[in-house]
């Protein structure tokens, strides 16, 4: 049913396209997500160790209507998420890791290439 709804919102048999974060680079944001040790609390596709349980796999991020089940997934909303989450969700375990906006863009961007 969902595959259904996914092909009649996008327009049957047109490729869904990735969202684009304005300045981020998919490959950076990769290497970000090793380096920030993303993997401790989340399963990453394509991110050496990621295999965390703690919090939800970001497997399909790209596919997702919402960021944490409260915000809509845009690339804005993303970059702010990934800055300060519990700015944004009070109470969330993501906690906020110092990131540079620089830094948030290329993990967006990344998080945007998981199908």
């Amino acid at each position: 049913a969902c595959a259904a709804l996914a092909a009649t919102l996008s327009g049957c048999g047109e490729e869904v396209r990735p969202l684009r974060v304005p300045g981020g680079e998919a490959a950076r944001g990769k290497a970000l997500m090793a380096q920030y040790q993303c993997g401790s609390c989340h399963a990453i596709p394509g991110v050496k160790a990621a295999r965390g349980t703690a919090g939800p796999p970001l497997d399909s991020f790209g596919l997702r209507s919402y960021i944490a089940g409260h915000i809509p997934n845009q690339p804005d909303n993303l970059v702010r998420w990934l800055l300060d989450p519990p700015a944004m969700v009070p109470g969330t375990p993501m906690p906020k890791l110092g990131l540079t906006e620089d830094e948030a863009r290329h993990m967006a961007a990344y998080l945007y290439t998981l199908k």
